[in-house]
């Protein structure tokens, strides 16, 4: 494992068990600091709406200024304020700073993906995001269990201290040059990706805030932060007003995100990304599949404890199937990519993980362990698969020089999806409220399967052969203006 994937693998682990530990010391956090519901709530709901906000324009200050210095910035920051926390004398210090933690992870997140696609050649790829999958797989399945001992032991301030040695360790790794870089997309100063050449028909390349679309960047973080605060909102009783007034101003800003970018000569998201299939087809995989995971999650979490009576420990050991099939299938990924293509891949992912919401919606108050488990099981598989092949592609697909602003884009889908998701179980459950959370006698994991089945149309739209050894991926050609573009 060289220097770049390492950073590149403990960065995602860190920020994916930073999540799962914080749900464990949440309960503690709030009898310690003397809080109330809601503002423990907000500090969830606080570090959601600043990651999500801000990962496209992270990606976009890592293809401008070097993927490398804005995840050691991300991982220094990341650290500072974990460190904060652990010291914070009140709840509204735990949340500011849960905030400022929001947005050193968007510049930590997206880099973590344009590192790897800027030291691998494209058809390399799918190894090191199987291995950060994997990761990321095993962070979240031991999470509860660490977050458990340490609350137990230390106390909830500890939950925070745990992450800070790793992300100071691959702050400082970052900022050494890394150790190998594919000849294709070697970069020409430090980890900056690669330009063409400026021809007489072309614009001049822009320069400072110019090429960082601000006002587009603005209008962007308001939209998916409103969204994201909506479809939390929705998923807590008594939130449909302000839901719905969140949601509102997400559209009215994307609109007018929408008509910023046609104006601009530089835009937040290129052209070049949006025109490919892809990309896009890659993107909708991993929105539906994260919104049907965590929504079924969410229904079953519920269902085995409040209405089977399992303690959270027997809870977690029901799910321990997902986690496993994540671990062990991330590394199966690549080679099934080579052998039937990404398209044939992710359809069966796609198949496996709907079959698996299926299975939990069929479960009724006297289901044992061994359904749940192969649901469960049937779950972590097909979300690998998914994960890994859809990543993947839009990663691969994507420029070189547009490396950060796809990772901000994957991970921005894959922190969405999640508030989707839940935020559809919730409107069911409430819906149904005599089914309860017996997932055979309501509407939640039914309609959860058919956005699990959406994955299926999008993973045909990917490519039906993996790119051979040495070749690159969508070679751009000029379009209209000079402007590049992608076949796709």
């Amino acid at each position: 494992m060289n220097r770049t994937l390492a950073c590149s693998v403990v960065g995602a682990a860190v920020v994916a068990l930073d999540g799962t530990v914080l749900t464990v010391a949440q309960p503690a956090l709030q009898r310690d600091l003397h809080a109330q519901v809601g503002q423990v709530q907000w500090t969830s709901t606080g570090y959601l709406v600043a990651v999500a906000s801000l990962l496209v324009l992270a990606g976009r200050l890592g293809d401008r200024y070097g993927h490398r210095r804005v995840f050691a910035a991300g991982a220094f920051g990341f650290a500072a304020a974990s460190t904060g926390i652990a010291l914070a004398p009140g709840i509204g210090t735990v949340i500011a700073l849960r905030v400022l933690q929001g947005v050193c992870g968007a510049l930590l997140q997206p880099a973590t993906l344009g590192m790897l696609r800027t030291a691998y050649p494209p058809d390399r790829l799918a190894t090191p995001i199987a291995v950060r999958t994997a990761a990321i797989g095993l962070a979240a399945a031991a999470g509860p269990l660490v977050g458990g001992a340490l609350v137990s032991s230390y106390g909830w301030r500890s939950v925070f201290l745990l992450g800070v040695p790793p992300t100071l360790a691959i702050g400082v790794l970052a900022l050494f040059p890394p150790d190998r870089v594919a000849p294709e997309d070697r970069p020409t100063t430090a980890d900056r990706p690669l330009r063409p050449a400026p021809s007489p028909a072309s614009p001049r390349p822009a320069s400072g805030l110019a090429a960082l679309d601000p006002f587009g960047a603005l209008l962007l973080a308001l939209t998916l932060g409103l969204l994201v605060q909506g479809l939390d909102a929705a998923s807590r009783p008594g939130g449909a007003g302000g839901a719905l007034l969140a949601c509102g101003g997400a559209v009215a800003a994307g609109v007018a995100f929408a008509r910023q970018e046609r104006r601009v000569a530089h835009p937040l998201l290129p052209p070049v990304m949006l025109r490919s299939v892809p990309v896009v087809a890659g993107l909708a995989v991993l929105l539906a599949a994260s919104a049907a995971l965590s929504g079924a999650l969410f229904v079953a979490t519920y269902f085995l404890q409040d209405v089977q009576g399992l303690d959270p420990l027997g809870c977690a050991l029901r799910f321990l199937p997902l986690p496993a099939l994540m671990i062990l299938g991330a590394p199966l990924c690549p080679p099934l990519q080579r052998r039937f293509g990404p398209r044939a891949t992710a359809t069966t992912g796609a198949a496996l993980l709907t079959l698996g919401v299926l299975l939990f919606s069929r479960l009724d108050a006297t289901a044992g362990a061994a359904p749940v488990g192969v649901a469960s099981a049937l779950l972590g598989a097909g979300f690998v698969t998914l994960m890994v092949t859809a990543t993947s592609a839009v990663v691969h697909r994507a420029p070189a020089e547009h490396a950060g602003v796809a990772g901000g884009l994957q991970q921005t889908v894959m922190n969405v999806g999640p508030a989707l998701g839940v935020a559809t179980a919730t409107l069911l459950l409430a819906l149904v409220p005599d089914g309860g959370f017996v997932p055979a006698r309501g509407a939640a994991l039914p309609a959860l399967t058919l956005i699990a089945a959406l994955a299926l149309p999008a993973a045909l739209a990917l490519p039906g052969r993996a790119a051979r050894r040495g070749t690159r991926p969508e070679p751009a050609a000029p379009g209209a203006g000079g402007q590049p573009c992608v076949r796709s």
